[in-house]
C-alpha cells in the first residue's frame, strides 16, 4: 500500500492580516497544519523615533510617545517624562502625581479590556469585543475631556501634567469604577468558563519562568510563568507606594494563565483608582516650577515604568543640552515578542493566532 507523502509549505500569515495585529509578517514553515518553524518579521511601521528624537527638544520628543504603544499613551507619555525629571531632580506637585496615577491606571485598564476584547475575536467571538470597547469608550471620553484627544494624548509635562481635571471629572471617574467592578462578573460569566475558549488555551503557548527570564519578558508575560516582579510594587516610583494592591501572579505559562492576569490587573487597577481617588488633593498646582528651557545635566539616566505590556524603560544621554545626545526606549511589546518562536513550533496554525494574541503587542512599539 503506498504511503501518504507530504512536503513542507512556506506561508505568509501578514503583514496585512486580521490576526497579526498590526503590520507583523510571519512566515510559518508548516507540514500540513503543524509549524515546523516561525520567524517573525518586523520593521514595517518603523518610525525612526529614538533618532528624530536627537533633533527635538523634550517637550517636542512627547507626542512622539503616543504613537509607541498608542494603546497606552499615557504611559508612554509618562515614560519619557519621568526619565527627563528624574535627571532634572525635580519634585512634582502632589495634585500632578495623583492626577498621573488616575490617568495611567485607566490607561492600564483600557488596554487590557483592547487586549480582552480582540483576544476572543481572534478566536471567533465577537460579543467580547464589542464589550470591551464600549467599556474603553467610557475612559476614552474621560481622557477627552482631560486633553482634547482620545489616542494620541501629548498630555504628561516635564513637571507635572498640561491641563487639570476638568469640575466634576473625579466624580464621574469614581462612579465609573464602581461600575466596572461589577462590569468585570460579566466578562468572567461571558468567556473565561467557555470549553470552547479553554480548549483553545489551556495547556497552549506553554512556557517556563527560566524562559520569561532568559528571553527578558516582563509584565504579564513573565507573570504567567511564575515571576513575581512588578515595578509598581518593587521599584515604586511616582506614589505608587502609597496604595495597596496585590500583584496577580500564575505558574501555568499559557494562554489562558496571561488571559486571566489581564483581567486580574483590571481588578487591581480598579483598586488602586479607589484609593487615589479618595485620597486626591482638592487643590494645588499641576505643574512644577520649570525652567522655560529644559536642559538635563551631561550625563545618562535610565528610568523604567510598568506599562500594561510589562518594563517601559528610557535611557537619554545628555550633553546638557536642550536636547538628547542619545535616546533609547526599553519597548516591551519588542522584548516579549522575541519568545513567539519557540513556544509556537509544533504547534497547528490556529493555536498560533491565539498564541500571537495572548502576546499582546502593539506594533507601534516593536517597531518604534
Amino acid at each position: 500500500m503506498a504511503q501518504l507523502k507530504t512536503e513542507e509549505m512556506i506561508l505568509n500569515m501578514g503583514p496585512h492580516h486580521p490576526s497579526t495585529h498590526g503590520v507583523l509578517r510571519l512566515i510559518l514553515r508548516l507540514d500540513g497544519e503543524i509549524v515546523r518553524d516561525l520567524e517573525p518579521v518586523i520593521g514595517y511601521l518603523h518610525r525612526g523615533t529614538e533618532k528624530l528624537a536627537e533633533d527635538l527638544n523634550y517637550t517636542q520628543i512627547i507626542p512622539y510617545t503616543d504613537r509607541m504603544d498608542y494603546l497606552a499613551a499615557m504611559l508612554s507619555n509618562y515614560n519619557l517624562v519621568h526619565c527627563v525629571e528624574t535627571a532634572l531632580g525635580l519634585e512634582i506637585p502632589e495634585r500632578a502625581e495623583y492626577i498621573r496615577i488616575i490617568v495611567m491606571e485607566l490607561q492600564r485598564i483600557a488596554s487590557h479590556l483592547v487586549s480582552w476584547g480582540t483576544y476572543l475575536l481572534d478566536l471567533g467571538a465577537t460579543t467580547p469585543f464589542l464589550i470591551a470597547f464600549k467599556d474603553r469608550e467610557t475612559i476614552l471620553d474621560f481622557f477627552n475631556e482631560l486633553s482634547g484627544a482620545r489616542l494620541t494624548y501629548n498630555y504628561m509635562r516635564v513637571g507635572g501634567v498640561k491641563w487639570d481635571v476638568p469640575t466634576g471629572w473625579i466624580e464621574k471617574v469614581t462612579e465609573f469604577v464602581q461600575y466596572m467592578k461589577k462590569e468585570l462578573d460579566g466578562y468572567h460569566q461571558l468567556a473565561t468558563g467557555n470549553e470552547i475558549f479553554l480548549q483553545r488555551t489551556v495547556n497552549v503557548g506553554v512556557y517556563s519562568a527560566e524562559m520569561a527570564t532568559d528571553y527578558g519578558l516582563t509584565g504579564v508575560m513573565a507573570r504567567c510563568a511564575g515571576v513575581d516582579w512588578d515595578l509598581r510594587r518593587d521599584e515604586p516610583y511616582s506614589i505608587y507606594d502609597r496604595f495597596e494592591f496585590d500583584v496577580p501572579v500564575s505558574n501555568d505559562g499559557d494562554c489562558f494563565s496571561r488571559y486571566m492576569l489581564r483581567l486580574l490587573e483590571i481588578e487591581q487597577s480598579l483598586r488602586i483608582l479607589e484609593q487615589a481617588l479618595e485620597q486626591f488633593p482638592k487643590e494645588g498646582d499641576i505643574l512644577a516650577k520649570v525652567p522655560r528651557v529644559i536642559r538635563p545635566p551631561a550625563g545618562e539616566c535610565y528610568t523604567r515604568i510598568e506599562s500594561s505590556k510589562g518594563e517601559l524603560g528610557t535611557y537619554i544621554y545628555s550633553e546638557g543640552r536642550d536636547k538628547p545626545y542619545r535616546l533609547k526606549f526599553r519597548r516591551p511589546s519588542f522584548c516579549n515578542l522575541q519568545i513567539l518562536r519557540d513556544i509556537s513550533i509544533g504547534e497547528s496554525i490556529a493555536n498560533v493566532v491565539a498564541i500571537l494574541a495572548s502576546t499582546d503587542i502593539v506594533l507601534g512599539e516593536v517597531d518604534a
